[in-house]
Order: structure tokens, then C-alpha cells, then sequence
């Protein structure tokens, strides 16, 4: 993920996602339309129900191993480690959080890096006040020592107290007047201006220490051409603050939009003091615009004036102290002209100060809605929606690659990829990055595909995959239920 310049644009580039973006009853139900003879639509529907049994039993020992772990760590049930020395606890914790990473690896979630963090927040959205996560009252010790034993790559700089996994882009678009925005922003446009000029920028705004340790050219930077643009993967950023403002449409409607991360899972510890137990807690959020990404970190503090905003008070304090002092030196000085100025500076000092109390409250609302609204599950009922994401994953890659293989007849694995790809786009419109190592490798494990030679790939016949795989569990206690249900 990145973003380039262009035109005056913001531009993000995003990566496909490995994530098969379809619901499992659609996927099934269009690719049987798409068999003619109706045997082999019943063979395929059978033939699907027994992926499923098969993939679902592969993961129940591992997902039973991981529930029981957080059993010892879950913060709701207040189910705590009991007669355990703090060894044993260190090494049932490591265990979880390996469990989880693989977990979250086989439902296509990532950590996100210091780039992708970085490229995420460098606009701002809904979210306009500085938001900041109090780490006083997050533990270090977890995580740390976890990332000593188990080394990963490209890991955020605050990996240490909090980890944040993505899944999935959307876009998140908004019509409306945003009247104040827009005069909000001219206004701090002139502002800027002012303080460019005068010289006071480089007195009151130095440069922060970027916490990723690079440059942000060396962040942003996206060295691809033009040639190289896949539709969908390119989406441009349209936020107030960008936009060119006149008179024209300050009146009128405008559309926003902000790419979105689809789902967001946070997974942190509070410190010792503040949660004697050891308790892990594990968030998940959804629809989360990339601006907007502060909204999900764990013990944030509470928002305080912007340096904009101080500036505009001391910057207006002074000026009119200034001019009341020149005032009072003149002959005959005027006591409304006077009095006229420092209505003015306290009237602007006071719209200052209202309008962040505004931002504060609309920060509020942001906060609360995230939690109706965005906030899926957290805790046990994540960790079985994971459980049940890499299960339907798992089904849907063995599905739709031997459809192909079945349709299409013997491949290799690019043509494989390609054709699955395809088909996704075709009869779906949506796009993902299909892994097709990890489909292959399970309808080997299976025993319904062989490879020859040369590389390429062929599947057994329908009904004969269905013999290899055998009669499941379901289908056996259909046929009791069936029985029993017969006069």
C-alpha cells in the first residue's frame, strides 16, 4: 500500500487481497448454474458439503487448543491462570499468541506496518483533533518478549504494546454541504498563509520525530507506471482539505471519500496496575476509514487543543494587545475603537476555543457509533469468528479451484491462479489475489488432484472425488434424523 502524487491528487495504491471477498451459499449456488448436466450439480453440491466436513475437521483440534488457551487470559469470564507458576503462564501465553498468529494468517489478516501506518494517517477524514494512546497504561512485557522468541518481519514501532491486524479495502463515501468544514479549512488555510509569511511556522511548528525512522518520501514513494495500473487498485483520496474552495461550492453538495480498512482486529494487554490480571484483550472492528485509524487504538487520552489552535490564541492575543497598546499611546485615544478590538480578539479566541469543544463532542460521537457500530465482537466471540473465517477461506480456495480444474481441464499453477482469478472477476465482479500454492496443496491432501511430469495438474472425476473424500458425519446424522422422522 502507498501513494503518489498526481495532478494535485492523492492517490493510494493497494495491494489485492489473498481474502476471497464472496459469501460460501452465493459461491456454490453460481457455480452449479454454471455445470449443464443436473446429476453433476447434485454431485458438486455434495461434493462441496464434504469439503467442508473435511477442512473443518483438519482445524478443530488446533481451534479447540486455542479457545482453551484463552480460557486462562479472557478478561470477560474472568477465567484467570490458577495454581500455575509465572514460567508456566509466560509459556501458555506464547503458545496463544501462536496459535492466534497462525490463525490469523490462514484468514488473510496482516500487521500492518510502519509504511501502512504511516500512509493511512497521513490525511485526515472524519477525525479531526490529535488522537494519542496513553502508554502508561499498556503493558510492554507480552508482547516484547513474545517478538524476541518469534522474530517477524517489518513489525510496527509500537509492536511492543499493541498489535493492530488488517483484512480487506472498501471505500467509504460521504455526500453532504459540510459547510463548516469548508470554512473551518479556509480558514486554517489563511492561517498557514500568515504564518508562513511572517516566519512564525518555523518558531511554533518543528518537525516531529517520525517514530518509523524513515523519510516520508521514502514511505510514500510507489514506483510504478502507468501500464503497470490494474483497475480497482488505484483509489483516489477526496477530503475537504484538498479541494480547491470558491464561493461556487461552498454552497453546494460535495462527495467525500477515504479508503477503508474492512476489518480491523486490535490485540493488546493493559498494564499491571491498572488490570492486576493477566488479561488479553482482542478487538475487532469493520469499515474503518484508513484516516480515520486512531479511533481503534486501546487507552487513548483525551483530545487537547491542536498547536494550530494555540497558535491562534497567542497569535490574536498579541496582536491585540498590540493594537490597544498603540492605541492608548495615539493623542486622542478612541475607547470604542478600542473596546471594538478586544471584542474581536476575545470574540475569535472564543470561536476558537467553541469550535474544538464542537470537535471534541463530534470526537465523542465518532467513539461511541465506533463502538455500536463498528466494533464487531471482542475477545472469545473473535476468536471464533477467526475460526470459523479460515474454515469458509480454506472451503471457498479448494471450491472454486477444482471448478476450474474440473471445467477446464489439466493446468500448472499459474494457469491455475489465472483462471481462478477469472472466474472471480467474471462471474462475481470482484478482484483478490487467489493463493493458489495453498488450494493445490489441499486438494493433494485431499486425493482429488494428480500431477504429472511436467508440472501440470489434473483433477479426478466428480463423483469419484466424492467417494475419495467418503460419507461425513452430517450426512450420516441426516440420514438418522431422516429415518427417524418416517412412520
Amino acid at each position: 500500500m502507498g501513494w503518489k502524487k498526481k495532478k494535485k491528487k492523492d492517490i493510494m495504491r493497494l495491494e489485492k487481497e489473498s481474502v476471497i471477498p464472496i459469501l460460501k451459499p452465493k459461491l456454490i449456488s453460481t457455480l452449479s448454474n454454471l455445470i449443464e448436466n443436473k446429476a453433476d450439480r447434485a454431485e458438486f453440491a455434495k461434493f462441496c458439503q464434504r469439503v467442508d466436513s473435511a477442512v473443518r475437521a483438519w482445524y478443530i483440534l488446533q481451534f479447540e487448543d486455542l479457545m482453551h488457551l484463552y480460557t486462562l487470559f479472557d478478561p470477560v469470564h474472568g477465567a484467570h491462570p490458577q495454581n500455575l507458576t509465572p514460567a508456566e503462564i509466560d509459556c501458555f501465553e506464547h503458545d496463544f499468541l501462536t496459535y492466534l498468529l497462525q490463525v490469523m494468517e490462514k484468514s488473510n489478516f496482516k500487521i500492518t506496518t510502519d509504511d501502512e501506518i504511516y500512509v493511512a494517517l497521513a490525511a485526515q477524514y472524519r477525525l479531526n483533533l490529535p488522537i494519542k494512546v496513553d502508554e502508561s497504561k499498556l503493558d510492554r512485557r507480552l508482547l516484547t518478549s513474545y517478538f524476541a522468541e518469534n522474530p517477524h518481519d517489518n513489525l510496527p514501532y509500537f509492536a511492543d504494546k499493541y498489535i493492530i491486524f488488517r483484512r480487506g479495502i472498501g471505500i467509504d463515501r460521504r455526500t453532504d454541504y459540510f459547510f463548516k468544514t469548508k470554512v473551518n479549512t479556509i480558514v486554517a488555510r489563511a492561517w498557514r498563509r500568515f504564518l508562513k509569511y511572517t516566519g512564525l511556522k518555523r518558531i511554533f511548528f518543528r518537525k516531529s520525530k517520525n517514530p518509523c525512522n524513515k523519510s516520508p518520501k521514502e514511505q510514500v514513494e510507489v514506483n510504478i507506471s502507468a501500464e503497470e495500473e490494474d483497475e480497482g487498485m488505484y483509489v483516489e483520496r477526496i477530503h475537504i482539505e484538498n479541494m480547491n474552495l470558491s464561493i461556487c461550492n461552498l454552497l453546494s453538495q460535495n462527495t467525500i471519500q477515504e479508503p477503508t480498512f474492512e476489518r480491523i482486529i486490535v490485540l493488546y494487554r493493559r498494564a499491571s496496575g491498572i488490570d492486576h490480571e493477566r488479561n488479553i484483550y482482542v478487538k475487532h472492528f469493520k469499515n474503518i476509514p484508513m484516516a480515520d485509524l486512531e479511533i481503534v487504538l486501546p487507552e487513548k487520552k483525551n483530545p487537547t487543543l491542536t498547536p494550530l489552535d494555540w497558535v491562534k490564541f497567542l497569535v490574536s492575543t498579541v496582536i491585540g494587545l498590540v493594537t490597544v497598546v498603540s492605541s492608548l499611546q495615539m493623542p486622542k485615544a478612541d475607547i470604542r475603537v478600542i473596546f471594538a478590538i478586544l471584542s474581536a480578539v476575545v470574540g475569535y479566541c472564543v470561536k476558537t476555543y467553541f469550535t474544538f469543544q464542537r470537535n471534541l463532542v463530534a470526537y465523542q460521537n465518532l467513539i461511541t457509533r465506533c463502538v455500536y457500530d463498528k466494533q464487531l465482537d471482542s475477545g472469545r466471540s473473535t476468536l471464533l469468528r477467526l475460526c470459523d473465517d479460515v474454515i469458509q477461506q480454506e472451503v471457498k480456495e479448494v471450491i472454486i479451484s477444482f471448478f476450474v480444474l474440473m471445467q477446464n481441464g489439466k493446468a500448472n499453477k499459474q494457469d491455475i491462479d489465472l483462471r481462478c482469478e477469472e472466474l472471480i472477476k467474471k462471474e462475481f465482479s470482484k478482484t483478490c489475489n487467489f493463493d493458489v500454492d495453498d488450494a493445490v496443496q489441499k486438494l493433494d491432501k485431499l486425493g482429488i488432484v494428480s500431477q504429472d511430469d511436467s508440472g501440470h495438474y489434473s483433477c479426478v472425476e466428480l463423483r469419484h472425488a466424492n467417494r475419495v473424500i467418503g460419507t461425513t458425519t452430517e450426512e450420516v446424522v441426516l440420514k438418522v434424523k431422516e429415518g427417524s422422522s418416517l412412520p
